[in-house]
């Protein structure tokens, strides 16, 4: 079951994308994005998501309705849970959302390093929109029209 995450659930949504995102500090040689978001402050402004299982958060969403695009800011799946479909149902969800939002196309943005995320992404239909470095990070820009 996808809903919106909970304020009572911060800890339970920042536990998950910690290990979601924890192999990945070696190859970027610090902790990616996500891992210093504000999870308190996403779940205050509806823009945090959770995948549930079994009465478990196993999967982690953050949508934000932005000035001039619809952005899935964040993916996040327990690592032990990783290759069980949650992803692409949590995609499927982001998708559906932005076009029931009145939006024409998802961006979202992955590290430069975070190679797997990118052949993903492409598989899914996303286009490289861009590249830029933000917040000490070399981010690639993708969009996919929906």
């Amino acid at each position: 079951m996808i809903r919106p995450a909970r304020p009572a659930e911060a800890a339970a949504v920042r536990d998950v994308v910690l290990l979601a995102y924890e192999r990945y500090i070696a190859v970027i040689g610090t902790q990616p994005g996500p891992m210093l978001d504000d999870y308190n402050a996403r779940i205050a402004a509806g823009q945090a998501w959770v995948l549930e299982d079994a009465n478990t958060i196993v999967g982690v969403l953050v949508l934000e309705d932005g000035p001039d695009c619809f952005l899935l800011d964040n993916i996040a799946i327990r690592p032990d849970q990783q290759g069980s479909g949650y992803g692409r149902k949590l995609m499927d969800f982001a998708e559906a959302q932005a076009t029931g939002r009145g939006w024409r196309a998802v961006t979202l943005y992955t590290n430069s390093l975070m190679t797997e995320n990118i052949a993903i992404y492409t598989k899914r239909g996303y286009i490289q929109q861009g590249r830029r470095t933000e917040k000490g990070f070399d981010r690639i820009y993708m969009v996919k029209s929906l």
